[in-house]
């Protein structure tokens, strides 16, 4: 299965750009552009997109349910590029997610499948999931309580 079958690379479709204002082609009406990676990338969502999206190290990926996930065993596809212009495809098998050794993306996908309500609409994660490259590995319980105390008054 081509997960994110409508990711190009931008270069490809428009030449080389030197800024990060892109015209988008008039098809493009659920386009989103990553313009801080090395590589410009633009992920068309789907209706059975989980996730797309990025973060402020340039990582930049879509989220999609497998072809042979379950609801026993859920698995999801991850497809982008990451913080140096380098592209990637994972599975994630929800179920063996560890949220004490997780990644951004692992975290992301485990967001997506339980359809957690998110901050602002944006993110139920710590704010400093927004500075993890792809296979950085963090854990998030304990970002989660040291979130929750900074919070006391």
């Amino acid at each position: 299965m081509n997960i994110c079958s409508g990711l190009d690379t931008v270069s490809s479709l428009y030449g080389q750009q030197k800024s990060n204002y892109m015209k988008a082609p008039a098809s493009a009406e659920k386009t989103f552009y990553t313009a801080e990676t090395p590589k410009v990338y633009q992920i068309f969502t789907t209706d059975n997109m989980l996730w797309t999206g990025g973060n402020g190290t340039g990582l930049s990926y879509c989220l999609k349910y497998a072809d042979d996930s379950t609801d026993e065993n859920p698995v999801v596809l991850a497809k982008g590029v990451d913080e140096n212009g380098k592209e990637f495809e994972q599975r994630i098998y929800i179920n063996d997610v560890d949220p004490s050794s997780a990644t951004v993306v692992e975290m992301r996908a485990l967001e997506a499948h339980y359809k957690v309500e998110k901050q602002g609409g944006f993110t139920s994660l710590p704010l400093e999931a927004g500075n993890m490259g792809l296979n950085d590995r963090r854990d998030f319980i304990s970002m989660f309580k040291e979130c929750i105390e900074g919070k006391r008054i």
